[in-house]
């Protein structure tokens, strides 16, 4: 920084020409102490990458557990749950995640839906035994909020995702597991939703993509993911913008870029005998 700054003074005290005999190497030296700013708190920002890592899971899983009931309710309901699960549906995509995340963190009260979770957790339980899942408690709010937005807003095209896959299953399955004797959940269960699981692959696999970006959305609301943790570094030394802004590129390239090729081996591993995945 002490450097960039002598090197700032020199630039107005100096005419160009005596300027210009200090060298590329001068400059080099105080453009290499901006990439050893970022060398230095390299650690700082993985331990951003970690939570973006973890609110990209938890955001997934709560989009999967709400959106692919959703999905079923659209291709198999009807009546009042049908129309009630396309219009949230259509509610959710049309609003800006930025909206949705600044909602659930300044107006939707956070210790209430941690309550609900617990309650809900408990029923669980009283129905099919102990199971290993806790609702955690002492998440910061900025995380819970975030996990909500992102996680129904994901919920809402993962809906559209599984959707379009049950549908794509021939009917000609339902009526074969039906003639062996299948009830008609029997037969949605077993034979329908495997097939769909495995088609709706590449489709989660993008929605998979766009959730792990949108989390630097959260910066908004103060959550330290890797976005913020970056704004954090180059307000203390303006010089290393470029410098921050290129490693934490890097860094999401290497999270989508090892997403898409496991999800790809998902795909290839569990796609439907007979058909290209």
């Amino acid at each position: 920084m002490e450097g960039t700054v002598a090197l700032a003074e020199l630039s107005t005290a100096l005419p160009a020409g005596q300027l210009s005999s200090l060298g590329e190497a001068q400059v080099g030296r105080y453009l290499g102490a901006d990439w050893e700013f970022v060398y230095r708190n390299g650690d700082y920002l993985l331990r951003g990458m970690a939570v973006t890592i973890v609110l990209t899971l938890t955001s997934i899983l709560v989009g999967f557990l709400a959106g692919f009931p959703a999905g079923a309710l659209e291709a198999y309901g009807s009546g009042y749950s049908r129309a009630f699960v396309r219009k949230a549906g259509v509610l959710l995509r049309g609003t800006p995640i930025l909206v949705i995340m600044l909602f659930t963190y300044f107006v939707l009260p956070i210790e209430v839906v941690l309550g609900a979770a617990e309650f809900g957790l408990r029923s669980l339980e009283f129905v099919l035994g102990p199971t290993p899942v806790t609702v955690p408690t002492d998440v910061p709010d900025a995380f819970v909020a975030a996990t909500i937005a992102l996680g129904f807003r994901s919920a809402a095209y993962q809906s559209q995702i599984f959707r379009g896959a049950l549908g794509s299953i021939d009917e000609g399955q339902m009526e074969a597991a039906r003639s062996i004797g299948m009830s008609r959940l029997e037969a949605i269960r077993h034979v329908i939703v495997p097939q769909a699981l495995r088609r709706s692959v590449p489709g989660f696999q993008n929605e998979f993509t766009i959730v792990l970006k949108d989390t630097s959305i959260a910066f908004a609301i103060g959550l330290g993911e890797l976005l913020k943790r970056s704004y954090d570094l180059f307000t203390e030394q303006t010089t290393a913008v470029l410098e921050v802004i290129l490693f934490i590129s890097l860094l999401y390239f290497v999270l989508t870029f090892g997403t898409n090729r496991t999800l790809d081996y998902v795909s290839n591993r569990f796609a439907i005998p007979g058909e290209s995945s």
